[in-house]
């Protein structure tokens, strides 16, 4: 198979040209990842294979109207991220996501329990940390990696407000990059940086409550 990862203008010009080589690494590159991004939108697998479908249908269509001004993975992931919160909607009767201005008060409430800082008249350490989060270097690398804590996080994800959902999914389980995010949901850096934080404050929050009931 040919390999197009140095040259996405000529990996363009050869969809366009309706080259299956040139379809078949993109499948190969992208599919796997898409469906997992689906997920976050729809309540099952079988609407994300319809989601991923119709998002590859989309590519197909649409590359002809490709103008490079975001890259061609940033522009496949916004097809198939607006195809999938309509289907969410339509699926689940939930409310879509609401990107830039509305992200930042989604789930804006505090990460942790505001008695866990010292208050505003604290002599020496004001608003610092009253009961610090709990460190995880005396646990097992094995229960960290555990079927029972993976799902407690998976479950945790699910109940993020659903921006901050989206950038922790994409930036710690896609890998992707800040700049990625920040273009495939058309949201600024502060605002990527805030949900990030938000996000992994209430995952480490849950995962740190589930550590301390377990080991009771």
């Amino acid at each position: 198979m040919v390999d197009f990862r140095d040259g996405e203008p000529a990996l363009v010009s050869a969809l366009r040209a309706g080259d299956e080589a040139a379809f078949a690494w993109l499948l190969d590159r992208f599919d796997s990842s898409l469906r997992r991004t689906a997920l976050m939108y729809v309540p099952s697998r079988a609407v994300a294979d319809e989601v991923v479908q119709e998002t590859w249908l989309g590519v197909i269509k649409g590359i002809d109207r490709f103008e490079g001004r975001s890259s061609l993975k940033t522009w496949i992931f916004r097809i198939l991220m607006n195809v999938a919160r309509t289907k969410g909607v339509r699926e689940t009767r939930a409310i879509p996501f609401a990107a830039a201005g509305g992200a930042m008060s989604d789930g804006d409430q505090p990460a942790f329990d505001p008695d866990r800082f010292r208050p505003a008249s604290d002599p020496q350490y004001p608003f610092n940390w009253a009961s610090f989060p709990r460190p995880w270097e005396h646990e097992p690398a094995e229960r960290l990696d555990a079927a029972e804590t993976l799902d407690v996080i998976r479950e945790a994800l699910t109940r993020l407000p659903n921006a901050q959902r989206e950038v922790v999914t994409l930036r710690d389980l896609e890998g992707w990059s800040a700049t990625e995010v920040c273009n495939a949901l058309d949201i600024t850096e502060t605002n990527q940086r805030v949900l990030l934080h938000r996000g992994r404050s209430k995952l480490r929050a849950t995962l740190e409550l589930y550590f301390e009931t377990t080991n009771q």
